[in-house]
């Protein structure tokens, strides 16, 4: 009996043994696979050298990077939108706020506060678009603005501009609301939207006497039905209803560049332009809805496209304006590497809960008519904080490349 018993006992073993260890196996399956580079330091100054002396690096190609030193600034940022506020939203994870670009070359300098805005000392820094480029805008103003004195730190409005002042460094982050950076009116007889293709100067003179310029126009280009902006293109006194979005873009990009070519100075002005952000399946936004981890998908110098929904055609005629351009633009590529982030978009979470009810009822029933799923936009802190990182690089290497 002592011996069946013993044998019984370590039976038992096992089978608590085994239970333990499947348990343990699914949780860590769980997790998301925190990487870590041979040549990644935790002190900056490292990474900061090994970028300064690979000035060719690109940028675009790289992987995303699964860092538990992230995110940058908390979620609780006051200057944070409802829409891209998802932690305060309800979104139940986190995860998403903890990956960082890894490009194959180099490594992005960490993003210190004090240091860029010794940089921009007594400069303004200003982002041009639609409400993605806004999401960018306030990504890169809660990087700063924990290390700013409450009493030192004011938002003021100007048209369609608002900017966020730093008084002891005289320096201003601001946003300019230009989604063609063309004209759209509205004509007064018929009362239709006409986007003017030739005439930018209502919104570019806003732009004057700005020292970095980020620039980002894609989106409303391509809206169609009940998102579409405008009823009429206009060039000269040409009107047109029916015109190629792709051709009537690059008329438009067209004008951008002939004003920023006859009214900048580049020793004067820096100017960046951030390529399209990609949006996750808009017409019935799920794709995005659930997604936790970043695509596996890992671009390559032998692969360097991937089919989610990367706009290159936009992508195409951009290239195509910049390399007309006289002017030096530095053009900020992050529309491969954001494609891997499904999981970075508001989806449900880009509204406020009114109750704990509510909450549950959105985690439990999240396509129910009154619900909508955001995978254009992004949750704050996430995926717009690395492209400001990799701003703050470019500007920080004073990079002049068309």
């Amino acid at each position: 009996m002592g011996e069946f018993g013993s044998v019984l006992n370590s039976f038992f073993f096992l089978i608590i043994f085994s239970l333990f260890l499947t348990i343990f196996c699914i949780k860590a399956e769980q997790q998301p696979i925190e990487e870590k580079d041979d040549d990644d330091d935790d002190i900056n100054i490292v990474q900061n050298r090994r970028f300064s002396r690979n000035k060719s690096c690109d940028l675009s190609t790289g992987k995303w990077v699964y860092d538990r030193s992230y995110p940058l600034y908390d979620s609780t940022c006051p200057y944070l939108s409802t829409s891209v506020s998802c932690q305060r939203n309800g979104r139940p994870d986190s995860d998403y706020e903890k990956w960082r670009w890894k490009p194959f070359g180099c490594s992005i300098p960490r993003f210190h506060a004090l240091d860029f805005l010794g940089r921009m000392r007594r400069k303004r820094i200003m982002l041009v678009g639609d409400s993605i480029v806004r999401n960018q805008w306030e990504s890169l103003v809660c990087l700063i603005e924990s290390v700013i004195p409450p009493d030192r730190k004011t938002v003021t409005y100007n048209g369609p501009t608002m900017a966020f002042h730093v008084s002891d460094f005289e320096t201003s982050i601001e946003f300019s609301w230009a989604p063609f950076l063309v004209e759209v009116e509205l004509e007064r007889t018929q009362k239709k939207r006409i986007l003017h293709l030739d005439s930018i100067e209502k919104n570019a003179k806003f732009w004057r006497g700005v020292d970095v310029l980020v620039f980002d126009s894609a989106h409303w280009w391509t809206h169609v039905g009940e998102w579409n902006s405008w009823e009429f293109y206009m060039e000269g006194k040409g009107l047109f209803t029916n015109l190629n979005p792709m051709v009537a873009y690059e008329m438009g990009l067209i004008t951008w560049a002939k004003w920023i070519d006859l009214n900048l100075d580049p020793q004067r002005t820096r100017v960046i332009f951030r390529s399209v952000s990609p949006r996750h399946n808009r017409q019935n936004g799920w794709k995005c809805y659930n997604q936790r981890v970043p695509l596996k998908h890992y671009f390559s110098h032998h692969q360097p496209a991937a089919p989610h929904q990367i706009p290159d055609e936009q992508l195409l005629v951009l290239q195509r304006v910049l390399k007309r351009i006289s002017f030096p633009v530095y053009l900020q590529d992050i529309t491969r590497m954001s494609a891997l982030r499904l999981d970075g978009h508001p989806s449900v979470y880009a509204w406020a809960n009114k109750n704990h009810h509510q909450q549950d009822h959105r985690i439990q029933h999240p396509k129910d008519h009154y619900y909508t799923s955001d995978c254009s936009h992004w949750c704050l802190p996430g995926v717009p904080d690395i492209w400001n990182e990799m701003l703050n690089a470019i500007l920080e290497l004073n990079i002049q490349t068309k």
